[in-house]
């Protein structure tokens, strides 16, 4: 039953990733039982501890929301911030089941958070925090290679996964896999190349491999491909700025960034290492050299353009100014920026939305090969890059002994690559989200009666999480 504009306005974070699941419950093939069991969450967690703060002591309030079972270990990222409560860690963590399931990680669905304001917080302070919520995680059973795995989200980073995987292997000096406990590390602590711009790249991926069918950008009146688009990203944290950096260089031109303390616009196109650095040095985004200042930072929301990519917090678009929404593609770079009353708004408008358990999914993606590479304790690459740029470079040897003619030593070293961590991450990542959309879009037409991407993406993984219980026997 359709939901009135008063019921849609009045959802709940979690209560709006229910309703878009019991909107693509119909175009799967679950039973009821089964479709009530994917829904709610398994396992909710919270606690208080106190902590040292200064010359007194707080209590702090922290979440761990494991969504879904049907999979281990669980997955999910710790976000820092002072919005915290467990209705939307509730949300987050069902969005991370769906999101697994879309990209084919064998991965439960699980979230995070604890309740603080990490700018406002001294840095010993936000490690003792982060180390003791780990210890209580530990204490639960709720963290480990094979039971739950956090990762960085807002408000954390490679720092405060640093901190937890010092803790957890203290607490488990016997675990050969202690590192495998946490994604998102350093580099140095056995984190992966490409982790930090995952979920950013796997956006521009999304949006290259959408952006490539004919037909659909011609509904949209727009031209195939990336190239010439025009692009206005919300947020300039981590997904943002490295979302704006990367779409660039297949041609798109960011004609507006938007921050919490004001937002820019130029129709030339900006640069968003340069505004970065503006950022840093003047501790503001406005007044960047040569473009003009907006009157406030949620216009950028309603400005003309192509791609609008929300890479912030929730409900940025919401019943008050999805009408004013002119994009032609909205690609969901944060976790639900669309309210459920603003998403009919935009949909009748034409608009398409790319969803977020699809959009933003390159984090989780490369998350699992970070795992999967401490597991098996060696880097992608090591095994095979020498023993590849050799056989290319025979190759290359026995065509000129062939053509009698010498290859140059630009042309060989054009030629001559063997495939470094790196490029194994970007490349599976970018696998991943082209044979995810194809799976989602191809869904879509299989059933002409399916409205929109998110219903879609939804349905198929449900069907997913569907298919993983019938292998175990439990469900037909």
């Amino acid at each position: 039953m359709a939901l009135t504009k008063k019921e849609l306005q009045e959802l709940s974070f979690s209560q709006s990733v229910s309703h878009y699941f019991d909107k693509a419950a119909p175009f799967t093939n679950c039973p009821e039982g089964l479709l009530e069991q994917i829904k709610v969450c398994n396992s909710i967690y919270r606690v208080n501890f106190p902590v040292k703060w200064g010359k007194e002591v707080r209590v702090i309030e922290a979440y761990r929301v494991q969504h879904s079972h049907h999979r281990m270990p669980t997955k999910g990222g710790i976000r820092y911030s002072m919005h915290v409560d467990q209705d939307e860690v509730m949300a987050l963590a069902a969005l991370m089941t769906y999101k697994c399931a879309i990209v084919d990680v064998p991965f439960g669905g699980a979230k995070g958070g604890i309740k603080i304001s990490p700018r406002n917080t001294p840095e010993e302070v936000l490690e003792s925090i982060t180390r003791r919520y780990t210890y209580e995680l530990v204490k639960k059973n709720m963290i480990g290679p094979g039971l739950d795995v956090p990762a960085p989200d807002y408000g954390t980073g490679e720092r405060e996964m640093g901190w937890i995987v010092d803790t957890y292997a203290a607490l488990n000096p016997q675990e050969v896999d202690s590192y495998a406990c946490v994604t998102g590390k350093p580099v140095h602590l056995n984190g992966i190349k490409g982790r930090t711009e995952a979920t950013g790249r796997g956006v521009v991926y999304a949006l290259n491999e959408i952006c490539s069918y004919k037909d659909d950008m011609k509904k949209l009146g727009l031209n195939p491909g990336l190239e010439g688009k025009t692009v206005i990203v919300q947020g300039l944290g981590n997904v943002g700025y490295h979302t704006a950096r990367i779409i660039q260089k297949y041609g798109a031109k960011v004609i507006c960034i938007a921050e919490s303390d004001g937002a820019i616009y130029d129709p030339k196109g900006l640069d968003p290492d340069k505004v970065l650095l503006h950022r840093k040095i003047s501790g503001k985004i406005t007044d960047y050299p040569g473009a003009k200042n907006l009157k406030k930072n949620t216009d950028a929301l309603e400005m003309e353009c192509d791609i609008l990519i929300p890479a912030a917090l929730e409900k940025v678009i919401t019943g008050a100014n999805a009408a004013k929404v002119k994009a032609k593609i909205i690609a969901e770079a944060a976790n639900g920026p669309i309210t459920p009353e603003a998403e009919e708004i935009l949909l009748q408008k034409g608009i398409m939305i790319v969803p977020d358990i699809y959009a933003n999914a390159g984090g989780v993606t490369v998350s699992y090969f970070e795992w999967l590479k401490n597991l098996s304790h060696v880097r992608f690459g090591r095994m095979q890059k020498r023993f590849e740029e050799e056989t290319q470079q025979n190759i290359i040897k026995l065509i000129e002994d062939l053509s009698g003619n010498k290859a140059t030593p630009t042309q060989v070293k054009s030629v001559i690559h063997g495939a470094g961590e790196i490029d194994l991450v970007n490349s599976g990542l970018e696998d991943t989200m082209i044979s995810a959309y194809r799976d989602i879009r191809e869904f879509k037409r299989s059933n002409k009666k399916i409205p929109d991407l998110r219903t879609a993406a939804f349905a198929l993984s449900i069907n997913k999480i569907k298919n993983a219980y019938a292998a175990l026997g439990i469900f037909p």
